[in-house]
């Protein structure tokens, strides 16, 4: 069983080869796809692949980000009508992002605690963005910390002491195609993390692994992390699996 714990395989990146792709991806082992939203635009595209591909493809709801613009109050209510309206995995993609734009900072902030809240209520785990924002983030779940929230720090890339700010919080660290580049750094970070923190994705369609970084990335790709992955830990790659898959499987239950 291999688990890739987010991935946006439901977007017009994959509607030439999808049923192909998610065959390339069954073949490779894995055996669930987790899928955080976007915002409202997606959430179409999204409940249509989970319908496409039962037990396979799993569904999360979320406000990303990069969406909170000037209408982000109206997103959030459909956001909240979504979430409340079914049963989710995760609330995700949500957090803070101030690499693309700083406009919306304070607007985040209240997306992201009130997204956390939700997920608190519903005791359900959160999905992070936190592109530029580690510290900010950090701050934020520290103030909203209860027993019942968790989640995982998606794309993680930071240093051994924000990884470890991030374990002392009670989440997990989602380790994607980054581990594969060689100016990344994230290899030496990992060597001082234990492996029971970790979970495996590929944000497909981005991030794409070495070798095939620059080209549209997919599920079956993850295989290339978690052999770095395995490389740096000295361990086989049947066990990087194992570990990551249950790590992944009892955040979710």
């Amino acid at each position: 069983m291999i688990i890739d714990t987010h991935s946006h395989i439901y977007l017009p990146d994959f509607s030439e080869d999808r049923d192909e792709m998610i065959q390339r991806a069954l073949d490779t082992g894995i055996s669930k796809i987790y899928m955080p939203n976007i915002d409202s635009s997606s959430i179409n595209m999204l409940y249509q692949t989970e319908k496409d591909y039962p037990d396979i493809c799993i569904g999360m709801m979320g406000l990303h980000p990069c969406s909170v613009k000037e209408d982000f109050e109206n997103e959030l209510k459909i956001i909240e009508i979504e979430l409340f309206k079914r049963a989710f995995s995760a609330v995700g993609e949500i957090g803070l992002d101030y690499y693309w734009d700083k406009t919306f900072i304070e607007q985040q902030k209240h997306a992201f605690i009130l997204q956390m809240k939700w997920a608190k209520q519903l005791d359900i785990p959160i999905v992070i963005h936190s592109r530029e924002s580690t510290v900010d983030v950090i701050e934020l779940i520290k103030q909203e910390k209860s027993s019942n929230l968790r989640g995982i720090f998606h794309c993680f890339g930071g240093t051994v002491e924000e990884a470890n700010q991030i374990i002392e919080q009670g989440f997990l660290l989602g380790i994607g195609g980054v581990l594969t580049y060689k100016k990344s750094g994230l290899d030496a970070t990992l060597k001082h993390i234990d492996i029971n923190h970790l979970v495996l994705e590929t944000d497909a369609p981005y991030l794409t692994p070495v070798p095939f970084r620059g080209k549209r990335n997919e599920p079956a790709y993850i295989i290339h992390v978690a052999t770095k992955l395995a490389e740096i830990k000295n361990i086989s790659l049947d066990k990087i699996f194992e570990i990551t898959s249950q790590n992944a499987a009892q955040l979710f239950r």
